[in-house]
């Protein structure tokens, strides 16, 4: 009896192992799912996480670093305590990228949420997704991502957005003023 316990704890213990090994990396499944990582991946100031995002962990372009940097700065002058992902859904998609929307809540200190929006455009790489760097991004795309922007800003989900933004605007004036005066020193 004593001998079950044993290969019964063991099991329990390797099952835990592996599943804490692979909690916290990137999935690169879809592109929703990459998306939303890179948005808590900002939140928790996890850079490198962030660079796997965009699928350059290693050697990251400079220009990207630069936007990676800013935001990570953007995020942290908020102080979110968590963030939640409100909805994540595909504008357009074809057989080189795919553009994506998200919307989300930055959980403040003081429990309101912070109402936020992104765009990212998508790649895939073998079946692997990333998000795309600008310098990745053509003008035609940029075209392209214009018109289905102004699509996406006649959904209920964008609706829904500018709604719960202007709502937090109201009972915080000057939120982003001081956002802006921290991200500036």
């Amino acid at each position: 009896m004593k001998k079950w316990y044993r290969y019964l704890a063991a099991g329990v213990l390797v099952l835990l192992t592996l599943c804490v090994a692979g909690c916290g990396g990137v999935s690169h499944k879809s592109p929703e799912k990459v998306t939303e990582e890179l948005i808590q991946f900002y939140v928790d100031g996890k850079e490198n996480k962030v660079k796997d995002c965009y699928n350059q962990k290693d050697n990251t372009e400079a220009d990207l670093q630069t936007e990676i940097t800013a935001t990570l700065k953007y995020f942290e002058a908020h102080n979110p305590k968590k963030v939640s992902i409100q909805d994540c859904q595909v504008l357009s998609q074809n057989d080189n990228y795919t553009y994506v929307y998200i919307t989300y809540n930055l959980i403040l200190e003081d429990d309101q949420e912070y109402p936020c929006v992104g765009t990212y455009m998508v790649g895939k790489q073998d079946k692997t997704y990333y998000i795309m760097s600008s310098s990745q991004i053509t003008d035609d795309m940029r075209t392209q991502a214009a018109t289905d922007y102004a699509n996406f800003m006649k959904t209920d989900a964008y609706k829904t957005y500018t709604k719960a933004y202007d709502t937090f605007i109201k009972k915080n004036p000057g939120y982003e003023d001081k956002i802006s005066e921290k991200i500036g020193s």
